[in-house]
């Protein structure tokens, strides 16, 4: 199934592990003992599954940031929103490069974050622009114009718009259960659905700001929005993105709450965000967003990290494992440990070896993540009755992985074991 590269074989006195399958070339297959083959698909009609809807999702949620778009040069005028969207842009690309960077043990599918970009974007912009437009109708009618004005900031936004850039994420743990691993994932979604609704929204206000305050005007609120808050709408959506990563990985028949309660945390942030800035104004708003917002932040990211490690003893764990199957060979196990071991023997293959073969070495660490972290899932009993073609799937596309690299680059496995300095074992 694969051929060992130059100086390795396989590890003396390691037969196949339980629960993980036999070693490559003992004439088995891949998959395990009581696993399921994974079903196979004519390859058109796989290509077609997997290219046509996303594509056409795709398509969709981007045609519907255009209206938007025209409806802001209607009301602000072409200049004005030529100078939003520009400023707009300013804090997209760092954001989006932050929650990245969150996401390096196991990176997700390109296809699936811009998705969820998008989806916050388009979706659920339009989505939340409507429905807020019809209940502060309401609220005005009910309430008179202030109060109606101060519920609709307070009370509408928040619930709508947490609701339907939350609806991403549960659309995905349905249709894509496989895809999340939990916490990291959660939020990693949920971050990039709240960057693309706040680049749509701050288009919107940023334009009209230009347009009716002028160029100091404008420059104001990109101050207090994208200077100032880059990360809040990001932040509210990562409460419900937290919650069903949270679910995802757990096995309590209590679960499917966590959702809820994730949602509501997020529209409580917002509702606070959205009170301070009708309560407070300058320097109150500023001691506002010291006080509270800033701790909330930290507390975020403590957790964003402590998952990042519990991610790295997943895989340290796991590792024994698939070395004991002949999977991984137990040179390599140092390496694949730690971020920083990934990280110097992409680089020493790079430098000698050229980027083709650093593009491998990557190919085959995410393949060695996925099926860890999946081994995990199984381990906790977290799959459901897809668990065993699940895990097929992936030892096969280790293989294939490892099979590719030993065959294409070799010299970059004999790099994991000649070349690389010592590295910690986590990081």
């Amino acid at each position: 199934m694969t051929v060992p590269p130059p100086g390795h074989g396989t590890p003396p006195g390691h037969g196949p592990a339980p629960g993980y399958g036999p070693a490559p070339g003992q004439g088995a297959e891949p998959w395990g003992p009581g696993m399921a083959a994974p079903h196979h698909r004519p390859w058109a009609v796989s290509q077609r599954r997997r290219v046509y809807p996303p594509v056409i999702l795709l398509v969709l949620m981007a045609a519907l940031i255009l209206p938007l778009l025209g409806l802001t040069v209607f009301g602000a005028g072409p200049v004005p929103t030529a100078l939003g969207t520009f400023f707009a842009l300013l804090p997209v690309l760092p954001v989006v490069g932050v929650f990245l960077w969150l996401d390096r043990w196991e990176p997700e599918p390109g296809r699936l974050l811009l998705t969820a970009f998008l989806w916050g974007a388009g979706v659920s912009t339009v989505a939340a622009l409507i429905s807020s437009f019809v209940l502060d109708l309401a609220w005005v009618a009910v309430t008179g114009v202030e109060a109606g004005d101060a519920l609709g900031g307070i009370v509408t936004a928040p619930v709508v718009e947490e609701g339907f850039k939350g609806l991403f994420l549960l659309i995905l743990v349905l249709a894509k259960r496989r895809e999340f691993d939990g916490i990291v994932d959660g939020i990693v979604y949920a971050g990039l659905v709240g960057v693309g609704f706040a680049f749509t929204e701050n288009i919107l206000y940023l334009g009209t700001a230009f347009s009716e305050d002028g160029l100091q005007g404008g420059l104001v609120l990109f101050g207090l929005r994208c200077v100032l808050s880059p990360f809040a709408h990001p932040m509210f959506t990562a409460m419900t993105g937290l919650a069903v990563g949270a679910m995802a990985r757990s096995t309590n028949p209590a679960r499917f709450l966590l959702p809820v309660l994730g949602y509501l945390a997020a529209v409580f942030l917002h509702a606070l965000w959205n009170g301070s800035a009708f309560l407070f104004s300058g320097a109150g708003f500023l001691a506002f967003y010291v006080v509270v917002m800033v701790p909330i932040f930290i507390g975020l990211a403590i957790i964003v990290i402590w998952q990042r490690k519990r991610e790295s003893r997943i895989v340290a764990t796991q590792l024994p494992g698939f070395v004991a199957a002949g999977w991984v060979w137990p040179d390599e196990v140092r390496l694949l440990a730690s971020l920083s071991g990934r990280r110097g023997w992409r680089r020493a293959v790079k430098a000698r070896w050229g980027g083709d073969a650093a593009n491998a070495v990557r190919d085959y660490q995410t393949a060695v993540t996925e099926l860890a972290f999946f081994a995990d899932r199984i381990a906790r009993g977290a799959v459901g009755r897809d668990g065993a073609q699940w895990h097929g799937e992936l030892v096969t596309a280790l293989l294939a992985a490892r099979h590719n690299l030993s065959t294409g680059h070799p010299q970059a496995l004999a790099t994991a074991s000649s070349s690389v300095r010592p590295i910690r074992s986590y990081g």
